[in-house]
């Protein structure tokens, strides 16, 4: 349980960032939407339409589709240089690098009704230090999340469409702090929620697309241990509830007679749910590290403003991508933490598609997620974290049959 509070708060700290510039959620989990950074809500034109518009299901080709990625995630090594009264604290976290699995399907149509299913990776995250100070309270923040997405689409005319989708995330979270007293946190739970979205096609060339993600509750339940020195003072269960905020979507797309599609998202993540972090122990702690392991911890994070842009281009065999977006932290400087120094973001991104055959593609993309230095000055940090970039390499394959 006490992993899980661990991968909740790492989970809600990455989630601040929503384009995974704070290194737990990860919008982009496909070949087309690491190209466009995020920006094919009002134009999916593949399988992927399952998970980020499934509404725009209804206005594909009639054909069932799969599409398959794999990506490479990798994660700088924050740096934090410390001033004031933390001046010399000069330490570097680990750089990280993982790799993440996702797969769309989407069925032939059943007169008005079409049914996709996706299953991907929306987040994770893993910040691990050495040193002290940061070790203290961060020696490992790990989490891994991984969802199920069953959708189905009704086309109410040739104009508008409707999808609703259940949502089944599965997450893991580990915990870990090196100080006098310090704790091991290991957690995991299932917790559901659902998504919605509409697709309107005023003209052949103009999409508009509105999608929602309801809020999830983490549940984390698990195990903790809790030390004092080397003496075990604490084994048993725990547990601890982090909201994955709700988020929304206005997306607009046109298509030049070129052929190139101009597409622009305005997300908005009501991050201020999350107001506090609260470990529930089934037992009594001894009442010496109560102040440090139990109590509410506040958090009181900020909704977030995320601008995403992408264009792409066809041609005969081959289509081109290519994006770009802004994304906020919700985090306000008061909250700055080790296990998430979060930070203002911008991303850019490129990629492609080829057509071996009339049923089969193949893709790649990359993305590069420049994260601002960070100045920090709180109770608890005085410094400034910088180098906490972020890459993004994504291969795929669509198919139809």
């Amino acid at each position: 349980m006490k992993n899980h509070l661990i991968k909740i708060t790492l989970l809600s700290s990455l989630v601040s960032s929503l384009v995974y510039g704070g290194g737990y959620r990860i919008p982009e989990t496909s070949v087309n939407a690491v190209a466009l950074s995020g920006a094919n809500v009002a134009n999916p034109t593949g399988a992927d339409s399952s998970y980020y518009n499934p509404a725009n299901m209804a206005f594909l080709e009639d054909s069932q589709a799969l599409d398959v990625n794999l990506m490479y995630i990798g994660l700088d090594g924050t740096k934090f240089e410390g001033s004031g009264m933390q001046a010399g604290d000069n330490i570097k976290a680990k750089s990280e690098n993982f790799i993440v699995p996702s797969l769309n399907y989407m069925s032939k149509k059943y007169e008005n009704i079409r049914y996709g299913f996706s299953l991907v990776v929306p987040g994770g995250l893993t910040k691990r230090w050495d040193e002290s100070p940061a070790v203290d309270k961060a020696k490992e923040f790990s989490l891994t999340v991984i969802e199920l997405n069953p959708t189905v689409s009704y086309a109410v005319n040739n104009k508008l469409a409707l999808a609703f989708g259940l949502r089944a995330l599965y997450s893991e979270g580990i915990v870990k702090s090196s100080s006098t007293a310090s704790r091991d946190l290991e957690g995991n739970s299932w917790d559901f929620g659902y998504n919605l979205a509409l697709a309107y096609k005023p003209t052949d060339d103009l999409d508009i697309a509105l999608t929602y993600r309801s809020n999830v509750d983490l549940t984390e339940e698990g195990n903790a241990k809790l030390y004092i020195g080397n003496a075990k003072v604490y084994d048993g269960g725990a547990s601890v509830e982090v909201p994955l905020p709700a988020t929304f979507d206005l997306a607009i797309a046109y298509t030049l007679p070129t052929k190139t599609t101009l597409e622009f998202v305005y997300e908005r993540a009501f991050w201020s749910t999350y107001k506090n972090l609260d470990f529930n122990y089934e037992d009594t702690i001894p009442l010496a590290i109560q102040p440090s392991m139990d109590g509410a911890i506040s958090k009181d994070w900020e909704d977030t403003n995320i601008y995403r842009f992408g264009i792409t281009q066809k041609l005969e065999k081959y289509t081109l991508m290519a994006g770009i977006v802004y994304d906020e932290t919700p985090v306000p400087d008061a909250k700055v933490s080790y296990e998430l120094p979060d930070s203002d973001s911008v991303s850019v991104s490129i990629g492609g598609r080829y057509k071996m055959d009339k049923d089969l593609d193949l893709g790649m993309s990359v993305l590069y997620s420049i994260r601002d230095d960070r100045d920090v000055s709180n109770d608890e940090i005085q410094g400034t974290f910088s180098d906490s970039n972020i890459i993004l390499v994504a291969f795929g394959a669509g198919y139809k049959f």
